[in-house]
């Protein structure tokens, strides 16, 4: 059977014009790529994003002393669990045929020859939603120098200045931000994990959405399993 073809999803000349960038940036390996999907697949996307309301109970508020955030799993999972190939029915299929081409060998494959890090599968997904008071704290996860985390924002007329962005910091301190976008239509902020990989979200000061998924890209074996730290470890509901 032939695989599907993914070609009207990813401007991946816009991704690897970055490659080099991701590859020299300090104190660990970053990058931000502009007008990463193709816009009419995008718009679709961004039409469909999942509503969150009280009614769908996939939804989980994380409030604690270092987030405020909604986020979302995909299927019957969770969002603090494996990201398994299958299908969501509650989701239009543009999000389902997108997550497809998420665990697909030809996004694996670019995303290995864009990053130098021997990623080989999706590890995780997740929706991730601010509105206003939303932030999250600088934080770092070190789950393993094989993982590879990236955040496709979904979110139009961001003003420059605008809190709420995920930036990443040279420490798990906001003043040592060393870049913050601040274009969230139709754009990818990507890292390398590692132990000095700080990341987090300025609190949100206007009613807005910001709308973004999250995964993880890792080493995976039938022998070793993941490469990073496994769920047996974190609690599910992990800050990822």
């Amino acid at each position: 059977m032939a695989s599907e073809n993914f070609d009207d999803i990813c401007n991946w000349d816009n991704l690897f014009k970055q490659s080099e960038t991701f590859k020299k940036n300090k104190p660990f390996k970053f990058a931000f790529i502009e007008e990463i999907l193709k816009r009419d697949f995008y718009e679709k996307l961004i039409e469909t994003y999942p509503q969150h309301n009280e009614e769908d109970k996939k939804w989980i508020t994380a409030t604690q002393f270092s987030k405020s955030q909604f986020i979302r799993g995909w299927g019957n999972f969770e969002s603090g669990y494996y990201a398994h190939n299958e299908e969501d029915p509650d989701i239009s299929p543009e999000w389902n045929r997108f997550y497809k081409f998420l665990h697909s060998k030809k996004f694996i494959e670019n995303m290995k020859k864009f990053s130098g890090i021997s990623v080989n599968k999706m590890k995780t997904f997740r929706f991730v939603l601010y509105h206003k008071g939303g932030f999250q704290l600088p934080h770092i996860h070190n789950d393993g120098p094989s993982t590879l985390i990236i955040f496709f924002n979904f979110s139009k007329g961001w003003e420059k200045g605008d809190p709420g962005a995920t930036y990443v910091a040279s420490e798990e301190d906001e003043s040592k931000i060393i870049f913050e976008p601040y274009n969230l239509d139709n754009t990818m902020t990507l890292l390398q994990d590692g132990p000095h990989s700080a990341h987090g979200a300025r609190y949100i000061i206007k009613d807005v959405k910001r709308k973004a998924i999250q995964i993880y890209l890792e080493e995976y074996s039938e022998e070793k399993g993941w490469s990073g730290k496994g769920f047996e470890t974190i609690k599910p509901t992990i800050e990822l």
